[in-house]
């Protein structure tokens, strides 16, 4: 069973972090560390999986790293790209098949569960002191807050404390049709429908395939919820990153009783399903939800086809401007939080990281996989993974800042990300920079009763695969609008109750209420 953090702990910590967040909680510890074990015993290449397209440029940036890894650890490293609609089943099919394949990225919302239920990932929790640029950049508590029982399975990812789902929004185009502050969700929505009516042509929200069901219930703030713009405090809980989400009472902590109910019977759901249906019907997402992967919808917005594109904390959204701006000259950006209290809401969050490197167990060099951790720790280094070739793709804005002068677009979420060597955009709008800053600060954030709460899916394996292909097949589409939401929802009761609803429910219930039991 999981052993959670203690909120007392935690909070203690949380307490002492500075306002500014870069060198408190999450912020990284600048410990000297140990020194890398790395015994240059590997000289091969070592293999990378990582999502989305190839980066344009990306041959002369791998020239570059691997003549700079060659020469500092005495080896090389393959990257293989796989499209993001692929990319889930074959990260989870290369790390379980006996592939070679040595680090990838993975997470929760991922297959993480899944390869932890199969011994695939390797834990580095005792690894990562060894390695003194890794352990200097990524803070102790971000290893704890990621630790499931005694094991870290993976190396966090991420450039702040917490994160949120929100909006990127045309600027520009909001002030044309008189939405010049847009602070609420009756508000926003009425500049989606002004975009429909008054700009042909132009898509009032695109979304890709991945982010169907967090615009109406998830993990982190639903963006398309009326009610959690109210109501920020309930988060989604599933035993693997596709399977059913349910919602735990929020009386869970003072009754000790978890009360899982499956996501359809938590409040403002049901209205979120209605919503993004009518916005389907009404033209004001795109028809091509289920098939757009992430990348296309990032050029769709890039080009000037959408108005809005989904959003997260990690200060990268204005990153589209650099695109945007060469197709509609004098575009500008802005991030819309679905908080109805503006960024003093306190909404809930875990502390958990979204993304992962994670370790294969039959992969050729442990040693060598965590010493490119610690390479990609160096700031140089850690620059020409993020941003390619300095004076090409990019030049520095004073120490953290940066500005983009290619095209070239890494997915460092997937290998280098940490809080001290990110660098803020220059084209970062206010906005961004406000919401970004926010969200590094733990203080911000209300501690959730189940933040370290990791349910174990070994106990259900079976019924969780049934239920992952109920939800691919029935709730995708649900979530997207796509089809009728009563005959919708009808389909997918019918198939979760066929792959195990029932055993699912209780098993998450004895779980978290073993989670929520002191411990003596």
């Amino acid at each position: 069973m999981y052993a959670p953090l203690s909120r007392r702990a935690f909070l203690a910590d949380a307490g002492r972090a500075s306002a500014a967040g870069l060198l408190g909680l999450f912020g990284g510890s600048f410990a000297s560390g140990c020194g890398s074990s790395h015994d240059r015993r590997f000289t091969g290449a070592l293999r990378v999986l990582l999502p989305g397209p190839v980066p344009v440029g990306w041959p002369a940036v791998l020239g570059e790293l691997n003549q700079r890894l060659k020469a500092d650890l005495g080896f090389t490293i393959t990257p293989q790209f796989v499209p993001w609609t692929a990319y889930p089943k074959q990260a989870l099919a290369r790390f379980t098949s006996g592939e070679k394949v040595d680090t990838a990225l993975q997470a929760r919302w991922l297959n993480m569960d899944q390869l932890v239920a199969e011994k695939a990932l390797v834990n580095v929790r005792a690894q990562v002191p060894r390695y003194r640029h890794l352990s200097a950049t990524i803070d102790e508590t971000l290893l704890r807050a990621n630790t499931w029982g005694k094991a870290l399975y993976g190396i966090p990812q991420v450039n702040s404390a917490a994160r949120l789902h929100h909006f990127g929004i045309r600027q520009d185009l909001a002030d044309a049709l008189g939405f010049h502050e847009i602070g609420d969700f009756e508000t926003l929505e009425r500049f989606w429908y002004a975009v429909r009516r008054r700009r042909p042509g132009v898509i009032p929200f695109s979304l890709d395939n991945e982010k169907g069901r967090v615009n109406v219930f998830g993990p982190v703030t639903p963006t398309l919820n009326a009610w959690a713009w109210q109501n920020p405090s309930v988060t989604g809980w599933s035993f693997s990153g596709d399977s059913m989400l349910f919602a735990f009472a929020r009386d869970a902590f003072s009754t000790g009783n978890s009360r899982p109910v499956p996501f359809w019977e938590q409040e403002g759901v049901m209205d979120a399903l209605k919503r993004v249906r009518t916005y389907y019907q009404d033209g004001i997402v795109n028809r091509d939800i289920l098939t757009l992967d992430p990348a296309a919808q990032t050029r769709m917005f890039g080009s000037g086809k959408s108005a809005t594109t989904w959003a997260i904390t990690d200060g990268t959204t204005s990153n589209a401007l650099v695109a945007l701006r060469r197709a509609v000259p004098g575009a500008q950006m802005a991030n819309v939080a679905p908080l109805a209290g503006g960024l003093s809401a306190k909404p809930n969050q875990t502390f958990q990281a979204d993304n992962f490197v994670v370790l294969n167990t039959r992969g050729q060099s442990r040693d060598a996989a965590m010493a490119v951790q610690d390479w990609a720790s160096i700031k140089q280094n850690y620059d020409l993974i993020s941003y390619g070739i300095e004076g090409r793709d990019w030049v520095a804005v004073g120490e953290h800042g940066v500005e983009i002068k290619s095209a070239y677009s890494f997915p460092a979420f997937a290998l280098s990300w940490r809080i001290p060597l990110f660098r803020n955009p220059s084209t970062m709008s206010d906005s961004e920079r406000r919401i970004f800053e926010w969200s590094k600060n733990p203080r911000n954030f209300t501690f959730d009763t189940f933040a370290f709460f990791v349910p174990d899916v070994t106990p259900v394996k079976r019924q969780d695969t049934q239920m992952v292909a109920a939800m691919t097949k029935y709730a995708r589409p649900l979530f997207a609008g796509v089809v009728n939401v009563t005959k919708g929802l009808d389909a997918l009761k019918r198939a979760a109750e066929r792959a195990g609803l029932d055993q699912l429910q209780a098993e998450l219930a004895k779980q978290a209420d073993a989670y929520l039991t002191p411990k003596p």
